[in-house]
């Protein structure tokens, strides 16, 4: 979430030292840079010394030679011109986030709160959850409490539905949420994480009913929930539940570390003096119930210098990286190394994060990591993962290298890197927002610190989304930055949190929702009218993991064959719809498409599959609607 505590390199934080915990092994990787850039250094003097020394003198006059003409640049790719549209008011969202600042700068403000497009009440159309926060408990008056707000969507405009639907009474400090039919009902259940205890709610026909304690949810009033999934990591076809935890934190720790900026005064200090904590993974048993299986299944990893919990999670990307059938999951830790929990196949994860090239960044620094999504952008086999990261850190693109479990950072070839080094990243995803049949990328971005501009002018609180058109396999670079004037109101700045998409209006492409911590959250109409094709797919597994959570779909049309995962929990905090959804550019016409479900499901091949429409596909009978 924030930047490392560096006094030597940034003198405007002020730190209290006796009341500081070791901070988390960042620091390892920061030591081996530093000793190889020392002898990188200390050889390069020593070669600039021998050369002046022992440089010959000229003879003879100068020689002119004529230097051959420079090699003609590759005409440059020009992303699309789409805009994409502020119609918040106009479709009815009049959410206005609560975080309880009251000018004590407690952590916890500064991060916002998730969304998740769903369809809450079966009817094609996804509605809108957004995820709320609260007043501090000093601060409580006597009016209503704050509460996450539900908006059911009838062809682009919402009503608030949040009274109707059983959440008008739920006030907690929210923060994420997750989207899951974990009892296979047809109805999506949701799990929403917060600052102390999180909330299963068990949707019953368009109902929400609290069952946390009566399901097993042992959540504890010191945990700082953040980001959740339901995914089956055992393939017996029921979802499981992993939620994951920051830091530990208490109003207590906060004001005794003191955080300050020369100028400002107290600020949202860096995580990186604050203890870990733990994930918590709930294997579900299928009558209603879960069970803490946490640490007999490896998904607890601590910090091997301090033997304290090592995770500080603020994103999870449940993804399959070797294609055999076991869903592993990226853990990405803000400040700390990001962990790569490997799926054996008996109940076991093992961590390979150092090893699979994913705990750090290139220089050997762990990040701020915060949102996070994987794809097969290339549509290749390459998996990649992006990683939105604090402020003066680029955005990690972690690429597989042949080896589906050996990655490298390629944000700066791949063209992500420079341009993003600048904003603070938080949530953001990958999606095909012009339909050419190539995965884009959006990130939302937004500073932590109101006045940030006094201190470091290079900065801005609010910040605009960024916008990477990906060019293709034929361009110099996969991803081109589109400019600010050509999205539209995308590029309003924003102090942007959480980051979600999906086709709210049934036109074919994907529209944008950005939140804000103490705002009003962006829903963006995406006004592309490029007459490209498209082809939309929702899956309905059987007997169990009727949303087919895990599934891959994979479709050739034109030439090119593109893979998604049918996967909602992306970005940060957030939940993007189910369908998955493929540009086909200017092919009118599908020459394959293959599903593999989840667990022991197998492959399906689905014939006639027609274009620019939704179809339904069930498991073992093809298209349905």
């Amino acid at each position: 979430m924030t930047e490392p505590s560096k006094k030597a390199e940034d003198p405007r934080i002020e730190e209290h030292d006796e009341e500081l915990v070791p901070e988390d092994d960042a620091v390892i990787g920061r030591a081996v840079r530093w000793s190889l850039l020392a002898v990188v250094v200390l050889a390069v003097i020593a070669v600039l010394t021998i050369y002046l020394f022992r440089r010959p003198a000229p003879h003879g006059p100068e020689q002119k030679i004529a230097a051959a003409p420079p090699a003609a640049r590759e005409t440059p790719a020009v992303p699309p011109k789409v805009a994409f549209t502020d119609i918040t008011q106009q479709a009815g969202i009049d959410f206005v986030h609560t975080n309880g600042a009251y000018g004590t700068k407690l952590l916890p403000e500064s991060m916002g709160g998730g969304a998740a497009f769903f369809d809450y009440d079966g009817d094609g159309d996804p509605d809108l959850l957004l995820v709320n926060s609260a007043h501090w408990p000093e601060r409580l008056g006597s009016g209503p409490r704050p509460t996450s707000r539900l908006y059911r969507n009838d062809g682009g405009r919402f009503a608030d539905v949040t009274a109707q639907a059983g959440l008008g009474s739920l006030s907690l400090y929210g923060m994420g949420v997750a989207v899951g039919d974990y009892d296979n009902d047809g109805d999506a259940d949701l799990y929403l994480t917060a600052v102390g205890d999180g909330r299963l709610l068990r949707n019953q026909k368009g109902v929400f009913e609290d069952v946390t304690r009566q399901a097993g949810i042992a959540t504890e009033p010191q945990d700082w929930g953040t980001c959740a999934t339901f995914f089956d990591y055992d393939n017996d076809g029921l979802l499981d539940l992993f939620a994951c935890n920051y830091v530990r934190w208490s109003k207590e720790i906060d004001l005794r570390l003191d955080y300050r900026l020369t100028g400002i005064g107290r600020a949202y200090g860096p995580p990186n003096n604050y203890e870990g904590t733990h994930p918590r993974l709930y294997r579900n048993r299928g009558d209603g119930t879960f069970e803490d299986v946490s640490a007999a299944t490896g998904v607890q990893v601590k910090n091997s210098a301090t033997d304290k919990p090592g995770s500080k999670t603020l994103g999870v990307a449940p993804v399959d990286v070797d294609s055999d059938g076991w869903v592993d999951l990226l853990i990405a830790n803000d400040t700390a190394p990001n962990f790569f929990l490997h799926n054996q196949g008996n109940g076991q994860f093992i961590e390979t994060g150092t090893e699979s090239g994913l705990a750090f960044d290139r220089m050997g620094n762990a990040t701020g990591a915060m949102g996070v999504d994987s794809a097969r952008y290339r549509n290749d086999s390459d998996i990649a993962f992006a990683i939105g990261n604090f402020a003066n850190e680029m955005t990690s693109l972690y690429v597989s290298q042949g080896d589906p479990t050996l990655f490298a950072d390629e944000a700066i070839p791949e063209g992500i890197g420079a341009p993003s080094r600048r904003m603070l990243k938080f949530g953001l995803f990958f999606f095909d927002y012009d339909l050419d049949g190539r995965l884009d990328l959006l990130e939302a971005n937004g500073h932590l610190e109101e006045e940030i501009a006094k201190v470091d002018p290079s900065q801005q609180y609010r910040q605009p989304a960024q916008l990477f058109w990906n060019a293709g396999p034929e361009a110099s670079q996969t991803f081109v930055m589109v400019p600010a004037a050509e999205t539209g109101d995308l590029a309003r700045p924003l102090t942007g949190r959480g980051a979600a998409y999906a086709d709210i209006d049934g036109d074919g492409d994907l529209d944008v929702l950005i939140t804000q911590p103490g705002g009003r959250p962006l829903l963006l109409r995406n006004d592309q009218s490029l007459g490209n094709h498209w082809l939309r797919v929702k899956l309905i597994g059987a007997p169990g993991n009727r949303d087919a959570i895990g599934a891959w779909v994979t479709v050739t049309a034109g030439g090119i064959t593109q893979t998604r995962q049918v996967m909602p929990t992306k970005s940060y905090l957030s939940q993007v719809e189910l369908p998955v959804t493929f540009g086909l550019g200017k092919t009118a016409k599908i020459d394959s498409l293959t599903v593999r479900w989840p667990a022991e499901g197998g492959e399906q091949k689905i014939e006639n599959v027609p274009v620019d429409r939704v179809v339904v596909i069930e498991q073992g009978k093809g298209i349905t609607g």
